[in-house]
């Protein structure tokens, strides 16, 4: 059994990778050539301002009393320079959106391993082609674009990451930080004749990164006055700064201005998915280059932002986001950032006819470049069958650049324009033909393994029990002839990779197959009987059972994409009563179950949590909690066990651990909103309350409802600190189910006349059967592991915590701590995921203790269930369509596979909580039934 596990969970840790190696290898190369224009750029300098978290609407809208927020910006957008909205790409975080302004590629989808925080892999990017950058802002994304950058050419001036703090009174201070340094530096430079030399160099960047709004954005919602009044600050910092460098540098004209943003927000504070509050970002540009503004009396765009902007006479242009990194090298002159896929703006651009066609010219040859390396590099895995993108073969690549070459001799630089895109856009096709050229190939041996092993672990059932009649327990020993074909296609197989240089990851996906399937068709001769047996039942019935096994399967893989699936499900299963004996033997059980599966299939239809936080429900939850609590206090104290005294002072304090939690969250709720911070103290008692759940469920007796509520009164004290509304009452009445689920069960199985020695008020977790004992499976008990992966898919999805990355709301974490840390907020977040996780595995738990079913066979069953699903979304995933369409499919089969090997996990912490006892001092008592 350990050994079936160990190499289980390899195996699923090899089809989780792979989604890895297919969809999130690096698309970038190197060794390109540098390309840039050959004519004297509009400016020598370029100053890039960045309001991290900034949407579109929040800076071009007008106020409640009919102002705008930003004065200075919108006099650029009507009489100085250029605007219009920049489009992100998902997922929207601050270092993809930075990357893609700076360096001209969207994310790197390797960094998702590194938390978006490092270079997991070296690219270029403007800061690098400068002469020299200044930077100023946070440590985050200034060190990103100097770290493994040679020479000394690149200068970051950043603040703590301490003062990123979500509970301060004023965080426009990260923002009035970067302006005040700006000034000081420039102050400095006056007096210091090796700085003033170098800020008077052609070819430099000065970068402003400002990071209040962001801030703001997540402590206060973008709706709140602190995010609208921050904008007003970012402006007037804008206004100071341009009109400081304008008398620095003498009014020269020779500097561009480039403002716009990372990311936008959504409107319950935060971002990283692809609603148009994120994605749609502002961009404006004036200065060095950059054309005036045109007056226009119709446009393209048929959205109602223009109207309500009152922008409609102002022509707007929108720009992708990647696409402002070679707008700014070609106004200072650099080579344009040789992993850019971006294509330059010319719209934007105030200069000759001439300058743009060359312009574009070099972005043509700059991304052709890319498209050159790529196939070389991907032909070196091929070379004994060369493979070619056909759409632009060599003969094609040279006849449009003679082409584009000869009509800018012609001075014909529409036309020049025009074909240089066409070929910008063959070569970016092409790069994605020969990113994606091996992904064929790798699914098909993944869902190879996939069937495989799904049927190897099905086998296992069917030896280990008498599903349906006959099944014969007479196994054949298999002839020599199997083995000898399986190892000769082995070695074939790796000849074949061999001879094609391919990468050793190659050689598991492909040889891992080999031996599941080896030992699937070993076992023939129970695949005769099995199907053998299966033409014994009616085919009425037969069909019936795979069209409700098939339905439900349909219902688990639909709830990822439409929550309301698991309001359909938890309907059908408060029916379910009626359809079985359950409801004439047990009203009263059923009764229970039919009210908490109705008044849990509420949950799925709310909003996502998030959008209206409500510290009152949260209040309330806890009160249910303890009115549940007195109940079971009282029970206990009517009982006259010797040993009562120890389990109730132990609800006792858990009942107390309650009411600390209640008063954390409403103090630090209040503090907050008064900008006095997080409170020590609740910051204490909070991270004491964390770290107590884990242990004072070990401390109560192991009879099964005594543990099991002890488990729940933790868990909730532990979920109350990170609940911000109504998720808050969603362990409380998942677990009530949960409850009533148990009886269920038992109620159940004296239908089919299996006998049991005791009742579920007194089972104890340590009770063992012999094993002997067990009896055979029966078709109901796939229906007992569809109902454990259904409740573990509620867990997941009942709330919308993960339905999409932006409905994480970091005030969740804010009695904990307020300060930004990634990892440890995302561990509090991630731990509050695995409470609801943790209840459904406990509740498992006593569910095979109840039904004595072997947890072998019933956590097979669970597992199959789990790998049709994943198989499923692997079929499901895509590699075309929009960004967000792509990154859904790809995160949904990763949720998928993430579950079949967690709940490997789940199931040792559910036993170690439900099975394992401390014992404060002296040495274990017996307690009384």
């Amino acid at each position: 059994m350990l050994l079936f596990f160990i190499l289980g969970l390899l195996v699923h840790f090899v089809f989780f990778g792979s989604i890895f190696d297919i969809y999130f290898t690096s698309p970038l190369v190197h060794g390109m050539t540098p390309q840039f224009t050959p004519l004297p750029p509009p400016a020598k300098r370029l100053v890039l301002f960045v309001a991290d978290g900034l949407r579109a609407d929040t800076l071009y809208e007008f106020d409640e009393n009919g102002n705008t927020r930003a004065p200075f910006i919108r006099n650029i957008i009507m009489h100085e320079g250029s605007w219009g909205i920049s489009h992100t790409r998902v997922p929207t975080e601050s270092r993809p959106g930075h990357v893609a302004l700076i360096a001209g590629f969207y994310e790197d989808v390797s960094a998702v391993a590194k938390g978006w925080k490092e270079n997991p892999v070296g690219f270029d990017s403007l800061v690098n082609e400068s002469k020299y950058t200044w930077s100023w802002g946070s440590p985050d994304i200034l060190t990103m674009f100097a770290k493994g950058v040679g020479g000394d050419h690149i200068y970051t001036y950043s603040y703590d990451a301490e003062s990123e703090d979500f509970g301060a009174h004023d965080v426009t201070k990260l923002d009035t930080w970067v302006f005040d340094n700006v000034k000081e530096f420039f102050h400095a430079a006056r007096n210091n004749q090796s700085l003033f030399s170098k800020v008077n160099e052609e070819k430099i960047v000065f970068f402003l990164h400002l990071l209040g709004i962001d801030t703001n954005g997540h402590a206060h919602r973008p709706t709140s006055r602190e995010y609208k009044d921050n904008v007003k600050v970012v402006d007037d910092g804008i206004k100071e700064i341009v009109s400081m460098l304008e008398h620095f540098y003498g009014n020269d004209g020779k500097t561009a201005f480039i403002f716009t943003s990372d990311h936008g927000m959504t409107d319950w504070g935060f971002h990283g998915a692809g609603h148009p509050s994120e994605t749609l970002t502002p961009f404006v540009s004036w200065g060095a280059g950059i054309k005036y503004p045109q007056k226009v009396s119709a446009q393209k765009f048929d959205d109602a932002f223009l109207k309500e902007w009152k922008l409609e006479n102002w022509k707007r242009q929108d720009i992708h986001q990647a696409d402002v990194a070679p707008l700014m090298a070609s106004l200072i002159g650099v080579p344009f950032p040789l992993n850019s896929v971006g294509i330059l703006p010319i719209d934007y651009l105030n200069n000759t006819d001439l300058f743009k066609a060359e312009s574009m010219f070099t972005n043509a040859m700059q991304i052709l470049e890319q498209f050159k390396v790529k196939y070389t590099h991907k032909n070196g895995y091929y070379y004994n069958f060369k493979i070619k993108y056909k759409l632009l073969s060599e003969s094609k690549q040279l006849n449009i650049l003679r082409k584009a070459r000869s009509y800018i001799k012609q001075r014909k630089y529409d036309e020049a324009v025009s074909l240089c895109k066409e070929l910008i856009h063959l070569a970016l096709k092409g790069l994605s033909y020969y990113h994606t050229y091996d992904r064929f190939f790798l699914g098909i041996n993944v869902v190879l393994g996939f069937v495989g092993w799904t049927s190897y672990a099905s086998l296992l059932i069917i030896k280990s029990h008498s599903i349906t009649r006959g099944v014969s327990k007479e196994v054949k020993k298999p002839s020599h002839l199997l083995p000898c074909s399986f190892i000769a296609i082995s070695v074939l197989v790796a000849f074949f990779l061999l001879i094609q240089d391919c990468p050793w990851t190659y050689y598991v996906y492909c040889l891992l197959p080999m031996p599941i399937w080896y030992a699937v068709l070993r076992e023939f001769q129970v695949i005769q009987d099995f199907v053998l047996s299966l033409l014994t039942f009616p085919p009425s019935q037969l069909v019936g059972y795979l069209f409700v096994f098939t339905l439900g399967i349909e219902v688990l893989v639909l709830s990822f994409f439409y929550r309301y699936m698991l309001t359909a499900g938890l309907i059908a299963f408060a029916c379910w009563p009626f359809i079985t004996q359950l409801w004439t033997r047990a009203k009263s059980i059923s009764l229970s179950w039919i009210f908490f599966s109705l008044l849990l299939a509420v949950f799925p239809l709310m909003p996502v949590v998030g959008r209206k936080p409500d510290i009152f429900l949260v209040m309330g939850a806890g009160l249910l909690v303890l009115l549940l609590s007195l109940c079971v206090v009282t029970s206990l104290i009517r009982r006259k066990d010797r040993f009562i005294n120890e389990e109730l002072l132990l609800h006792l304090f858990q009942m107390l651990s309650i009411v600390l939690s209640m008063c954390v969250v409403y103090t630090t709720h209040d503090s907050l909103l008064k900008k006095q911070g997080l409170p020590l103290f609740n910051q204490i008692i909070s991270w004491i309350t964390l770290a107590s759940s884990f242990v004072l469920p070990l401390l109560s007796p192991t009879s099964l409802f005594e543990r099991l509520f002890s488990i729940l009164l933790s868990s909730m004290s532990a979920y109350l600190l990170l609940s911000t509304g109504y998720e808050a009452l969603f362990p409380l009445v998942l677990s009530c189910l949960m409850f009533v689920w148990i009886q269920v069960e038992q109620e159940t199985l004296q239908q089919l006349s299996v006998s049991y020695k005791q009742k579920v008020t007194s089972l104890q977790f340590t009770y063992n059967p012999d094993i002997t004992q067990f009896r055979q499976i029966y078709l109901d008990d796939v229906r007992r592991a569809f109902f454990l992966v259904f409740f573990l898919v509620t867990a997941f999805f009942g709330t919308g915590n993960i339905a999409s990355v932006n409905s994480f709301d970091l005030a969740s974490v804010y009695c904990f701590l307020t300060v930004f840390s990634p990892f440890m907020m995302g561990a509090l977040m991630m731990w509050k995921i695995l409470i609801p996780f943790v209840l459904v595995m406990c509740a498992f738990e006593a569910v095979q203790l109840t039904t004595q079913l072997s947890s072998k066979s019933l956590f097979l069953m669970v597992l199959i269930i789990s790998d049709i699903m994943a198989l499923h979304f692997f079929f499901l995933v895509k590699d075309y369509g929009s960004w967000l369409d792509i990154g859904t499919s790809i995160s949904q089969y990763v949720i998928v596979m993430s579950m079949t090997i967690v709940l490997v996990f789940l199931n040792g912490l559910a036993h170690l909580l439900t099975t394992k006892k401390l014992e404060l001092c002296g040495k274990p008592k017996s307690h009384l039934i």
